[in-house]
């Protein structure tokens, strides 16, 4: 139980703003990448684009953030016992660790990369997405284990 109150938030809301922000990168390099050839992307499209790239990839891609972070921040844990003033940067790189094997994992078992706004620049957009996850967890994990 004491698991679910110290973690399940922190989790929770560092899930929810990683995904939201690689949803975001991910709708606004399509969109570059449409603006680049000559199209016309108003700005009302990109919010409508936006938003439903945020609700079509929440069922899988938003699965599979929420699988990888917690395989990562659980082995970010497990290492931060031993190393405790490392903990806030090992969290971080366990968010960028869970897109890179993500992304990469994708690639090779569907030989195409399914996410579209991972190719070139996109692919560090996406490990940013991961890194700030990992960031706001440490931090709000931390502050939750400090009260308790």
């Amino acid at each position: 139980m004491q698991f679910l109150t110290r973690f399940l938030l922190p989790f929770l809301v560092s899930w929810l703003l990683t995904f939201s922000l690689a949803s975001l990168f991910h709708s606004q390099y399509v969109v570059n990448q449409l603006v680049k050839v000559g199209v016309v992307v108003e700005f009302g499209d990109r919010l409508n684009l936006t938003f439903d790239d945020w609700l079509g990839l929440l069922p899988t891609y938003g699965t599979i953030i929420a699988v990888a972070l917690l395989i990562a921040f659980g082995i970010a844990g497990w290492i931060s016992k031993k190393l405790e003033n490392y903990r806030l940067p090992l969290f971080i790189l366990a968010g960028i660790a869970a897109f890179i094997t993500v992304l990469l994992a994708i690639e090779s078992i569907m030989n195409i990369n399914i996410i579209a706004g991972a190719r070139g620049w996109g692919f560090y957009a996406q490990l940013l997405a991961g890194a700030i996850g990992g960031y706001v967890f440490a931090r709000m994990s931390a502050v939750k284990s400090a009260e308790s």
